[in-house]
C-alpha cells in the first residue's frame, strides 16, 4: 500500500510536530509513506473567499500530484473535505478533471478515520498520564461524519481518561476567514467553547484540525488558562514528547 501525506499549510508552517506524529502513525501501518515535495495548499481558502479560477487551478495541482497513490491521508478534517466534496463540484462540468477528482476523492481520508476504518492496524498503544477532551470540528464532523474514529483511538492510550465536554460538536469560531471577517462573533463562538472545556476540567483539548486547535489556544490563553494542553490527536496517538 502507497499512501500520500498531505501535509496542510497549517501543519507545516506552525505546528510540525503534528505532521512527524503522524508520519509515524502511517508507517505503522506497514505502508510506504511519501511526501509529494511539490505540494501547497489545497485551495480551501481560495474557494471560501469566493476565487472560483484560482481554486480550481490549485484543486488540478493537487490531483495531479496526488491521484499516483493508493490513499491519500490528511490530518486535517476541513482540508480532508474539501478535496473530498468540493474538488468534484468544482471541476464536476469538466469531462477530464471531474472524473480525476471524482476518483482521487474516493481516496482521501482525513487521518483518523483512515486508522480507524482502512488500515485497521493495532498500532502500539502509547501512554498519557492524564485527562482528555475532544472537539468535534465542523468539517471534520459534518463534512465526513467523524465522530467515532478518534474516540475509538484515544481510548486505546494507556493512561488516558476521556471527558465529554458539554456541547463538543459547537463550532470554535475559527471557520478560517469567518474568524478575521466576524472577529466579535468569532469570539463569542470561541468563548463558548472554552467555557465548555473549562467544565470538562480536562487536562487537555484535542482535535484533528490544527485551525480550530489554534483558534482555541489563543483565545483559553487570552482568557488567562494558561495550563490545559491543547493537542491535535496525531501528538496523543504517536506518543513522544508531546
Amino acid at each position: 500500500m502507497r499512501l500520500a501525506f498531505y501535509v496542510t499549510c497549517l501543519v507545516d508552517l506552525m505546528r510540525p510536530s503534528v505532521g512527524f506524529a503522524a508520519l509515524r502513525l502511517l508507517e505503522a501501518t506497514g505502508a510506504e509513506v511519501v511526501v509529494p515535495e511539490g505540494q501547497t495548499c489545497c485551495g480551501q481558502p481560495a474557494w471560501s473567499a469566493g476565487n472560483r479560477p484560482l481554486a480550481i487551478d490549485l484543486a488540478r495541482k493537487a490531483i495531479a500530484e496526488l491521484e499516483g497513490f493508493d490513499y491519500v491521508i490528511i490530518p486535517s478534517g476541513s482540508c480532508t473535505d474539501h478535496i473530498r466534496n468540493a474538488y468534484p463540484q468544482l471541476l464536476g462540468d469538466d469531462p477530464v478533471w471531474g472524473d480525476r477528482a471524482r476518483r482521487l476523492a474516493e481516496r482521501t481520508f482525513e487521518l483518523t478515520s483512515f486508522l480507524a476504518d482502512v488500515a485497521k492496524s493495532d498500532f502500539v498503544a502509547p501512554e498519557f498520564a492524564g485527562s482528555v477532551t475532544y472537539h468535534d470540528s465542523c468539517k471534520g464532523l459534518r463534512g465526513l461524519g467523524i465522530k467515532r474514529q478518534p474516540r475509538e483511538l484515544l481510548l486505546k492510550v494507556r493512561g488516558l481518561s476521556l471527558k465529554e465536554m458539554p456541547d463538543c460538536e459547537e463550532c470554535c469560531g475559527f471557520g478560517g476567514a469567518f474568524s478575521v471577517k466576524f472577529g466579535e462573533v468569532s469570539t463569542q463562538i470561541v468563548d463558548r467553547k472554552c467555557d465548555s472545556i473549562a467544565l470538562a476540567g480536562a487536562d487537555a483539548v484535542v482535535g484533528g484540525d490544527l485551525g480550530c486547535l489554534m483558534n482555541i489556544e489563543g483565545r483559553l490563553r487570552r482568557r488567562g488558562d494558561e495550563t490545559t494542553r491543547v493537542l491535535h490527536i496525531a501528538e496523543i496517538l504517536a506518543g513522544g514528547d508531546c
